[in-house]
């Protein structure tokens, strides 16, 4: 049986590369993807603590169920997002699209 840390040790470099790509990159699907491998992270731990609970109910199965929903309503919308800002900028590099600032 695999430990406990392992699964911890493994969704934490998961997250930490997902924040990383979250934060430097300028393709706006490079960010979508880093922001589904943050959730997947999420995901591989509430399953990681379902399973290592004294009492295993499938609480931490539900709640990643609950994500992945979430996550992939997510993704149909920031696709949505990123097609109209092609569609009106010509681009999808973020530090390209000025629409909010002055």
């Amino acid at each position: 049986m695999v430990p406990l840390s392992y699964y911890l040790i493994l969704s934490t470099l998961m997250f930490g590369i997902g924040m990383f790509g979250a934060l430097t990159r300028r393709n706006a699907i490079g960010i979508l993807m880093a922001l589904e491998l943050m959730f997947n992270a999420v995901n591989l731990n509430f399953v990681a603590f379902s399973r290592y609970l004294p009492q295993p109910l499938l609480q931490g199965q539900i709640f990643a169920i609950f994500v992945i929903t979430v996550a992939a309503a997510e993704a149909a919308v920031g696709l949505a997002i990123v097609l109209g800002l092609y569609r009106n900028f010509q681009t999808i590099n973020v530090d390209e699209i000025n629409l909010m600032k002055w």
